[in-house]
């Protein structure tokens, strides 16, 4: 795949991919979504990634927003358009088998705060920075932002950041449950490195059904969610890896898991 703005490094079962437009901090245009939409499928179909961690390129953006430059000039119809291949993009990130980490640093504003959202951790540099302000454009959120922070951080919570634009620091996302933790800017990639080793060294099949039962247990009430998780935790005994897991716990050493 010929990719134009985006960087993809894989080692040690480690997918990093980086939003690489520096000069427009990172801004999400038409060909960057699909270069997105495209990469990410294929790592989902990559079973020697284990884990992903997304960034932006250079110091001052992790993804500022969507390319304003480009939606100023849409029509309804082509609006849409892009609106659905944002919400593609999200989605797909979303559903990825693997865990995916956002390495926020600077800016993650608009489409690059729905970014952040659609993956399954966010760990912040101290100078990141989130905020939804679509309506200072005369626009809303629209790719995910009214759907997936209002379930992240709570109704009222996320009517203020939308309604408003406000714009808020890293200790405050974190304050909000809107991120995991927050780092120095020079020790974030190698902490969201840590953690997805850490997640990598698992049992895959295992942290596969528990980004499924979390992301569609979420969905259902309580009582077929836990049905659910019984289905995918019975489903577990059926493989090499449970056998392994178990095995090593026993006998006091380290599983070698096969991802069987």
């Amino acid at each position: 795949m010929e990719l134009k703005n985006l960087l993809i490094e894989k080692s040690e079962a480690i997918a990093t991919v980086t939003i690489n437009r520096p000069k427009s901090l990172n801004a999400l245009n038409k060909e960057t979504l699909l270069e997105m939409r495209d990469c990410f499928r294929e790592l989902a179909e990559d079973r020697s990634i284990r884990a992903v961690i997304i960034t932006g390129a250079g110091e001052k953006a992790f993804v500022a927003g969507a390319d304003i430059s480009f939606m100023q000039a849409l029509e309804p119809e082509a609006g849409k358009v892009f609106g659905k291949l944002g919400h593609e993009v999200m989605h797909t990130i979303e559903y990825l088998p693997q865990p995916v980490i956002a390495a926020v640093n600077g800016f993650a504003l608009g489409g690059g705060c729905e970014l952040a959202l659609s993956c399954d951790m966010r760990l912040a540099g101290t100078n990141a920075k989130f905020g939804q302000p679509e309506v200072n454009l005369g626009i809303i959120p629209g790719f995910g932002g009214t759907q997936r922070l209002p379930r992240l951080i709570g109704k009222g919570l996320a009517n203020e950041l939308i309604f408003s634009g406000n714009i808020i620091d890293a200790e405050e996302a974190c304050r909000i449950g809107l991120v995991n933790r927050v780092v120095a800017p020079e020790n974030l990639m190698a902490e969201c490195r840590a953690l997805a080793l850490k997640i990598a060294s698992r049992g895959p099949g295992a942290v596969r059904l528990c980004k499924e039962a979390v992301n569609n247990g979420m969905e259902m009430d309580l009582n077929r969610a836990c049905t659910y998780e019984a289905d995918l935790f019975a489903h577990c005994f059926s493989s090499l890896d449970q056998k392994e897991g178990m095995s090593a716990f026993l006998e006091k050493r380290t599983p070698n898991f096969q991802d069987k």
